[in-house]
């Protein structure tokens, strides 16, 4: 398939999104996007498994990232994409084709911005870390991923959200002895023992540290339970899934350590770990693009890939169309006047404008 990127911001939204690219599953995107931005002379472009990188050269004095993940959460019966006129309706609308559109439409009609840009579009973020798109890329070609700021794409409802969240993920492990379900009392079961851990995670009381300003809310929860051998077998193991969203001023020691005395007594295994970024708002690049996407900065609740930049030495920020409280969700949507907005914007700043309008 062939996109045209100089199409409007909303229609290629629609065309985006109604390619399917579920975690793992990118590469037609991936080969759609390559061979659009191919087409553009004033662009460097590499690929990396599924994931693309796309630089301008022009000498400028500053260089910024703009960046955002090709891939979605799997299917809820939310494609194809509708549009009723004021939103579009479906799977990656807000979780964030709306802001790769963006980009790809910045990338291919702003051919002389001011600023040196590298626009990347990468692979799964949506899953385990390992797999991350992203990454792969600091990993292997650090030096791709060079620059003085860096804008990651992810929805925002159309303001600036600063640093993010670090995530943890643990197994919290339960112990007990086998024996036929008709004759419990000759083992222990492990199932029946995990109640002392699901008890724990409802009288958790999460903290709300303010941090530059901004009010971070955390989280400790069961994500999954699994346990049991047969119909009629006392299990032996249990294992309850639980998730930590942790503060950016705590770090992934720390958060581990928490957690440690949380489920103090229970083995624990570390199943997925990310830090997260503070907000870095006293940074001049990022203080500045605020100024110039109207002022307006909040918390990200959630983990994203400014934590990979700011790990790179990288002042990132996320901005983008859409809502986040509805990514992930079935009626996942992304308002359309939205997705003009945050082109317009990004286009000025990107050209030099000193001022831009909300």
């Amino acid at each position: 398939m062939s996109l045209d990127l100089t199409t409007d911001v909303v229609s290629l939204t629609r065309v985006l999104c109604d390619i399917e690219s579920v975690s793992h599953h990118e590469q037609r995107i991936a080969d759609d996007v390559e061979q659009a931005l191919r087409g553009l002379d004033h662009l460097e472009v590499s690929r990396h498994g599924n994931s693309l990188v796309a630089r301008t050269g022009l000498g400028r004095a500053e260089r910024v990232v703009v960046a955002g993940h090709l891939d979605t959460v799997p299917l809820n019966d939310n494609l194809p994409v509708r549009d009723d006129g004021t939103y579009l309706h479906g799977l990656g609308t807000c979780d964030m084709k709306g802001g790769v559109a963006v980009a790809l439409r910045l990338a291919a009609t702003l051919p002389e911005p001011a600023r040196d840009v590298t626009f990347c579009f990468y692979e799964a973020e949506e899953v385990d870390a390992v797999h991350n798109g992203l990454r792969k890329i600091a990993e292997a070609t650090p030096e791709l991923l060079a620059a003085d700021f860096a804008v990651l794409m992810e929805p925002s409802d159309g303001v600036v959200e600063a640093g993010c969240q670090g995530t943890l993920r643990v197994d919290v492990v339960t112990r007990g002895e086998r024996a036929h379900s008709a004759r419990s009392w000759k083992g222990s079961n492990a199932i029946h023992a995990a109640a002392d851990v699901l008890n724990r995670l409802t009288a958790y009381e999460p903290r709300r540290p303010v941090i530059d300003g901004l009010e971070y809310r955390e989280g400790l929860n069961a994500v999954g339970i699994r346990g049991g051998v047969a119909g009629n077998v006392i299990p032996d193991e249990a294992r309850v899934s639980v998730n930590f969203r942790f503060a950016p001023d705590r770090s992934l020691e720390q958060a581990l350590d928490h957690v440690r005395e949380v489920f103090d007594g229970y083995e624990l295994e570390v199943t997925d770990a990310d830090a997260g970024a503070l907000p870095g708002l006293d940074r001049p690049a990022a203080a500045d693009f605020v100024a110039a996407m109207g002022g307006e900065v909040n918390p990200k609740f959630g983990w994203t890939d400014v934590a990979r930049f700011t790990t790179l030495g990288v002042p990132a920020v996320n901005y983008g169309p859409g809502d986040p409280m509805f990514a992930h969700k079935q009626d996942e949507h992304v308002p359309i006047a939205q997705l003009r907005s945050c082109e317009e914007r990004m286009r000025a700043w990107l050209s030099g404008a000193q001022e831009t309008t909300r």
